[in-house]
Parts: structure tokens; sequence; C-alpha cells
């Protein structure tokens, strides 16, 4: 195991180098002038060049990635052009509501979703399983965004049950995280359904049967353990897309996480705060994917010794 995740680690490696590199480059050819957004339309051009210099924006391109590269080993995101303040501060401060969210989400998803798919698993055919399946299949084709209106059309508008947006009590929490676990429901749903079925017909658990265990016991103990292993792969993977892609969640539902301060900083072209974001971000995935496969190395122990 030690072998094994050290391999992951220096994987990592260049991983995050190529990301530091391709944000730093794909913001600076990106159009608009971020010293324009910050001192408006009607400042003079001495202003402006002053701020470009104070800023460091005058410097050759690699110059620029130098310093800010030498800044983000040290630590040092940089600092907001809009707020003045540390970009690392703003992170602090956003990541842990981005957070409970994925994790509601998650726990949501694999509740509903692995539920669902042993229960399909147990009784296939049946009319259960076709409404799960056809569930299943359109859970995965709405579109995020196009779920969490439909949620706040039928639960805060309609029926007055939930507040439509805002962070606050739990009641602020369930649309966004049903909203963002919608899709992870259906394909759960799907891949446990899947990994059940080929489970149950093997002989360990034809064998389990005939020392008499009760049902229950041979789905529970036997096949569901088993079947779990591509299932850790999904929730890994999930779990690293809810921390670094619920834009569109947050924005919908004015969740104060860390992808509404994304959002922001891309409409005012706040350089910094969407460079230290996005590594902040990938850093994040990397790991979440590093958990999951120790985690598939633990369920599965001949993954560890590939």
């Amino acid at each position: 195991m030690s072998n094994f995740l050290i391999r992951r680690l220096i994987l990592a490696v260049p991983t995050l180098a190529g990301v530091l590199v391709v944000v730093f480059l794909l913001l600076y050819v990106a159009p608009g002038d971020p010293v324009q957004e910050m001192v408006g339309e009607r400042a003079d051009a001495e202003t402006i060049a002053r701020l470009r210099r104070e800023l460091r924006l005058d410097d050759p391109l690699h110059i620029q990635f130098a310093h800010y590269a030498g800044g983000v080993v040290r630590g040092d995101l940089g600092t907001s052009y809009i707020t003045g303040r540390p970009i690392l501060g703003d992170i602090a401060e956003r990541f842990p509501k981005t957070l409970l969210l994925a994790a509601s989400a998650m726990v949501l998803a694999a509740g509903v979703g692995i539920t669902i798919g042993v229960v399909s698993a147990r009784f296939p055919g049946g009319w259960l399983d076709r409404v799960s399946l056809g569930a299943a299949y359109l859970g995965i084709s709405f579109p995020v965004y196009w779920v969490g209106l439909l949620l706040i059309l039928l639960f805060a508008v309609t029926l007055r049950w939930l507040p439509p947006s805002g962070y606050g009590s739990a009641q602020y929490l369930v649309l966004p995280a049903l909203a963002l676990g919608s899709r992870s429901i259906a394909f759960l749903a799907r891949v446990t359904r899947s990994s059940m079925l080929e489970v149950l017909n093997s002989d360990f658990v034809r064998t389990a049967r005939a020392k008499g265990l009760v049902e229950r016991a041979v789905v529970v103990r036997h096949a569901l353990r088993n079947a779990l292993i591509p299932v850790i792969t999904v929730l890994g993977l999930d779990f690293g897309y809810y921390l670094t892609g619920s834009i569109l969640t947050e924005t919908i539902f004015s969740w104060p996480g860390l992808g509404r301060y994304v959002v922001n900083a891309i409409s005012r072209r706040d350089l910094p705060a969407i460079q230290g974001s996005v590594l902040f971000l990938s850093v994040v995935f990397v790991a979440v994917n590093l958990i999951t496969d120790i985690a598939y190395a633990k369920a599965d122990p001949r993954v560890a010794y590939e």
C-alpha cells in the first residue's frame, strides 16, 4: 500500500504543474483588461499605468509566471484585485460552505441511489425495477440547472415548503443538495443494480444461501460488500465533481460557496481570484481521486499490487 500511495503522489505533481501553467496562460490570453475593470471607464491613462506597474502586469509574461509560481510554492495565491483581500482567506471562508453542500449531496445520492440499485437487483424485471430504471435515465438526461429551477418552482414557489435560495438553517440546504445530487442518484442506482446482478449470480452467494442464511444477510453482508467496488469509484469521482463543479448549483440557489465566488471573479475579471480558486479546486480534485484510489485498493487488495 505504501508503494501504491507513493506512485499516486508522484503522478499528482506533474498534473498540478500542468494545471498551474494552463490556468496562467489561458487567463492572460483571454480578452479584457483587469485594470480597466478595477478603475472603470473614466480613469485617466496615468492611473491605469500606475496600477499596472503596482500589479506587475507590465512585466514580461515569463517574469509574471515566475513571480506567480514562486508565490504558489510559498502558499501565497495572491490578492484579489477587487476586494483587496488574500485569495487564500477568501477560499478558507467559502470552501467549507461548498464542502457542506457537496457532502450533503453525496450522502443523499449514496443513500437513495444504492438503495434503489439493491432493491432493483433483488427483484429484476419487476415494476420497481422498471420504474427505477426509467427514473435513472431521466435523472441522467436532465441538466443540473434545469432540475434546480424545477425544484424551486415546485417546493419554494408552489408548495412554499422550502426557501428558494440563500444560506442559513438546514432548510436552505435541501434544494441545492437535491439538485446537485440528482444525477448521481440515477447513475449510482444503475451502477449498483448492474454490479449486484453480477454478484448475486456468483458461487459464493449460492453457497451462502445453501448454508441457510436469511436473504437479507445474503444480500447485505455478502453480495453488497462485493458489489461496492465500482460504486466506490463512482462516489469518489462524483464527490470530486461536487466540490469543483458546483458553480451552477451555487449560482441558482445563491449559495455563498467557492463556485459562486469563481463566477463573481470571472464576471469582474479578477485574475488572481480565478487563478487561485481553479488551482485550489484542482488540488482538491486530485486529493479526492487519491483518496478514492486508496479506498478502492482497500476494498480490492489486488489493486495495490498491480
